[in-house]
């Protein structure tokens, strides 16, 4: 069977959502400095497009965490594999992520962070799949809730491929 990808969200939808969310974002922080996070890789796609919709002052910064163990699923052991260049202490942060499913990873890098002592501290993200989660986390500002479905686009990747549709799609024919 071939591997098909199937638009399910659009361009269009997507400009848009990122544009109210960007809207949302510059309203709760008005007056203020936001050091937004992106997590690797595929949050770049959207946290670059995000900033550009926000109107207050924005410093960016990047990690990369890899969750690991045996086999295919994620055993909820994780590494940082690049971290942060710079404190974050007393700092308005956002962690700007792609997609949160299990939970596992953000729930982990949020205390991680919140020990970093900013100023405050909250999530965006661009997918969320709140059937898949397996450890809490509070979301404060969420794209699209999705089903459990496997999705490209828009930053996210089936072995590398696919980041660069401008749009979410849902991948078919992979077992």
């Amino acid at each position: 069977m071939s591997v098909t990808v199937k638009e399910f969200i659009s361009s269009e939808e997507v400009a848009k959502r990122i544009a109210e969310l960007g809207a949302a974002i510059s309203k709760d922080y008005e007056g203020k400095e936001l050091h937004m996070i992106c997590v690797l890789k595929g949050g770049a796609f959207f946290m670059t497009e995000l900033a550009k919709k926000i109107t207050v002052p924005v410093s960016l910064d990047f990690m990369n965490l890899s969750s690991y163990g045996n086999g295919t699923e994620s055993q909820g052991r994780i590494k940082f594999v690049k971290d942060l260049d710079e404190p974050i202490e007393g700092k308005d942060v956002i962690v700007v992520e792609d997609i949160i499913d299990s939970g596992r990873t953000l729930h982990y890098l949020l205390k991680v962070l919140e020990g970093r002592m900013p100023k405050s501290l909250k999530l965006c993200t661009l997918l969320d799949k709140p059937d898949r989660r397996v450890e809490e986390v509070k979301v404060d500002y969420v794209g699209f809730e999705i089903p459990d479905k496997f999705v490209v686009g828009y930053g996210l990747d089936y072995a590398q491929h696919y980041r660069n549709l401008d749009y979410i799609g849902v991948l078919e024919g992979v077992e």
